[in-house]
């Protein structure tokens, strides 16, 4: 049995869940927030036999794509004040960070 962890950003979230449900995947979301944007994202776990994480990373790359966005680097970070880089820049965000771990024991009660 695996875990697989995929943090997605909060546009994303609804197309990837609905995909897995339609693929007869159980899900379960938590909100989170990003550490560089400080943004909404959303993670999700997925408990999957282990000849099935193919598929359900497949299906996370399908649903989750990279986009750019712009951001106000020091101004997003708390320090306006500074005179240095504040004009704003593209950086990309998106996609998914995914992580598949063991799983010693799952039970569904």
């Amino acid at each position: 049995m695996k875990l697989v962890v995929a943090v997605v950003q909060d546009q994303d979230e609804a197309n990837l869940l609905s995909t897995l449900s339609n693929a007869g995947f159980q899900a379960t979301k938590l909100a989170s927030t990003g550490g560089f944007l400080r943004e909404g994202n959303t993670t999700v776990l997925v408990g999957v036999e282990e000849d099935r994480v193919e598929a359900v990373l497949d299906l996370v790359r399908k649903t989750c794509r990279s986009r750019r966005q712009l951001i106000t680097p020091l101004a997003s970070l708390g320090r306006v004040d500074t005179p240095y880089f504040t004009e704003p820049v593209e950086v990309p965000v998106g996609g998914a960070t995914v992580f598949v771990v063991d799983v010693e024991r799952f039970v569904k009660v």
